[in-house]
Order: C-alpha cells, then structure tokens, then sequence
C-alpha cells in the first residue's frame, strides 16, 4: 500500500503544483495534470453548493481501487493525495504536513509569485521526506527536518 499522487489546486482552479509519490501512480503527461486538476475543482465546488448540510466541498473519497483526500485551506488552496485503496496512511495528517511544507517553504520564498506554478526543490524534497516517515511508520518529520538556508 503506498501514496500515489499529490497535487495543489489554486483558488482559481489551476493546477500549481503536481508529483508522483510511486512508480505504481498512473502516468500523466502535463494536458492530463491540467484537466484534472480543472476538473476536481470544479468537483469541490459542486459538491459543496449542493450537499445537503454546510460543506467545503469534497473531503474525501474511497473506491475499490483508490482513495482521495483533499483539505481546503482559508485561502481556497486546494492540497489533494491519491493512495491505493485500503492503505493504513493518515492521508489528512499527510496533507496538514504538506500545508506546513507549503507554509514554510513556498510561501516564505521571495522569489514565489501567488497563484504560480510552484517550483521549489526543497518544497519536494520535503514532501518526499513526509511520505517516506508516513510510510515508515514515523510521524516525526512533521513540520521539521528541513532549512531554508
């Protein structure tokens, strides 16, 4: 059981940032990272206009094959993972931990741009080093176990 795939949704609904946490993760070429993440966007704000009880939107999903996790920050910044169905991960622990991620080391970046397409290497190797603890069992990288300098 392992982590898929993960990516950040601006308010606006495109796509800023993408990566595959497996060689099990379906492979998408760039048109195919656009779409989906235009169309989960869309999604959300479905399904939080017409759910019956106050809702932000879609939280989570489970099929036979898959399960999705998304958190929504105050912003309208959408965190979204994919791991395979029935994996033991704490998928809303991992995304909080991509948002402290995303906190410290985009948007303290002076060189980041709002809405932009995030290109931060210690930004992703960070996320790796979320998944690895997760997938090793350990929660102690969250939040730390990284520099800016």
């Amino acid at each position: 059981m392992t982590f898929l795939q993960l990516f950040i949704i601006n308010r606006s609904g495109g796509l800023i940032y993408n990566q595959d946490l497996s060689p099990a993760a379906p492979r998408l070429d760039t048109n195919d990272w656009l779409r989906m993440g235009s169309t989960f966007h869309s999604l959300h704000a479905i399904a939080a206009q017409i759910a019956p009880i106050v809702t932000s939107g879609i939280e989570k999903i489970e099929t036979d094959t898959l399960k999705l996790q998304s958190f929504q920050t105050r912003t309208g910044i959408k965190f979204v993972i994919t791991a395979e169905a029935g994996s033991p991960f704490d998928l809303d622990d991992v995304l909080h931990s991509v948002y402290e991620a995303y906190a410290d080391l985009v948007l303290k970046n002076p060189f980041y741009e709002l809405e932009q397409p995030i290109s931060c290497q210690l930004f992703t190797d960070q996320i790796n080093r979320i998944c690895a603890a997760q997938m090793g069992g350990s929660k102690a990288s969250r939040g730390a176990g990284y520099s800016m300098y």
